[in-house]
């Protein structure tokens, strides 16, 4: 299996591939350290079982939900999450009451808070995945969300946010509500306990970050990778719902992943598989013509920029000859995908079997996943993990 191989031999495996699609010399030097595998060799895929037991946050957020059915949800999480109390402004994150509220959890100044075109048509639901259930804010105007993601995931600040990006997972994010909770809780113990007390029982949570960190999924209404209705052949209104079934699903798989093997990777391989759990949750099953179209590759050689793999060019960007590979790779990488979804069956309906292969093919390559045809990395994927 792929995890017992050496990384020389991994490597040269990618060279091979990365020489059937015609990189060579410098080029295949470029997509072999930007492919590179980020996640712990060695680890195999776990076998549950899935869904994930919830995380300690969701205990507050049971709360918050009840509390966003009465109130809205921006009004119910305004006193927990301190980055709604701020709107988005450039050098916002360096000013004093920023700092102040997001490090130490003074109040934020009054009336200050995101400006939202539409409030009440941001809702929260706690949505069950694979990785265990998760809160799932859903923006019905796309400008709302493009705020939220700039308050919750950039510090307030007007970063750019594609057009082509409708969803994002949240991690991470500071709470001071269950910060406060625990200091309540903490008193009611210790009644006589004074600041200097609570400042050593302050330090001593730090390093407990699951008591304090939530972690949440922001989500958009409109059509999915930005790729308008007629272009997927379904009704506006049903291709909005299936977006919608797209983005839940996907980030979620990233949510699978983080809590799995602590970490994500941030790159084409990871996204090819969050679409095809997207697209299996939406449609049923796989199918590589949307896939193709979410990262603009549905016409190679001719790419299209809009779609997301432009998103993934990394940083120093890859050289036009490399990413010209890299779209070809991402098109064998999803030929494979739909040959292990056809050798999978009806086990893709089963979650414990879909999260177990989601778990084996997120720690590979891209040049693994696109080399299936020529060998198989990880013998037993389409039989032991997704037999009935």
């Amino acid at each position: 299996m792929f995890w017992e191989a050496t990384d020389e031999e991994r490597t040269a495996r990618r060279r091979e591939v990365l020489a059937r699609l015609g990189a060579a010399g410098g080029v295949a030097e470029e997509l072999l350290a930007a492919n590179a595998p980020r996640l712990p060799a060695g680890m195999g895929a776990p076998r549950g079982p899935f869904p994930l037991e919830d995380e300690p946050h969701l205990e507050v957020w049971r709360e918050y939900l009840g509390e966003a059915r009465q109130r809205g949800a921006i009004a119910a999480l305004s006193g927990c999450l301190v980055q709604l109390c701020f709107p988005v402004q450039e050098g916002i994150s360096r000013s004093e009451a920023y700092l102040a509220a997001t490090r130490r959890g003074t109040p934020a100044p009054a009336g200050g808070g995101v400006e939202l075109e539409d409030p009440e048509g941001v809702e929260l639901e706690l949505y069950p995945s694979l990785g265990g259930t998760i809160p799932l804010l859903t923006a019905a105007r796309r400008g709302d969300f493009v705020t939220l993601v700039r308050a919750l995931t950039a510090r307030n600040e007007p970063v750019p946010v594609p057009d082509s990006m409708g969803a994002c997972l949240v991690s991470g994010l500071v709470n001071w509500d269950r910060v406060r909770r625990h200091r309540r809780a903490w008193e009611a113990r210790q009644p006589d306990a004074g600041e200097e007390a609570w400042r050593q029982e302050f330090a001593a949570l730090a390093p407990r970050k699951e008591l304090y960190q939530d972690r949440l999924i922001l989500s958009s209404r409109g059509p999915y990778s930005g790729l308008a209705a007629s272009r997927v052949g379904l009704p506006a209104r049903e291709w909005e719902r299936r977006s919608l079934l797209l983005r839940r699903a996907h980030e979620a798989t990233h949510y699978l992943t983080l809590r799995v093997f602590g970490r994500l990777q941030h790159n084409v391989q990871e996204e090819l598989v969050a679409d095809f759990t997207g697209l299996v949750e939406a449609f049923g099953e796989y199918r590589v013509e949307l896939a193709r179209a979410f990262l603009g590759i549905e016409s190679l050689p001719q790419l299209r920029l809009e779609g997301r793999l432009a998103n993934y060019r990394g940083s120093p960007p890859l050289s036009e000859e490399a990413f010209e590979v890299q779209a070809r790779l991402a098109s064998a990488a999803i030929d494979a995908l739909d040959r292990i979804a056809a050798a999978a069956g009806s086990g893709l309906a089963r979650p414990h079997r879909l999260a177990a292969l989601v778990c084996a093919l997120v720690p590979l390559s891209l040049e693994e996943l696109a080399g299936f045809d020529h060998y198989d990395p990880w013998p037993g994927v389409t039989g032991e993990w997704l037999a009935p």
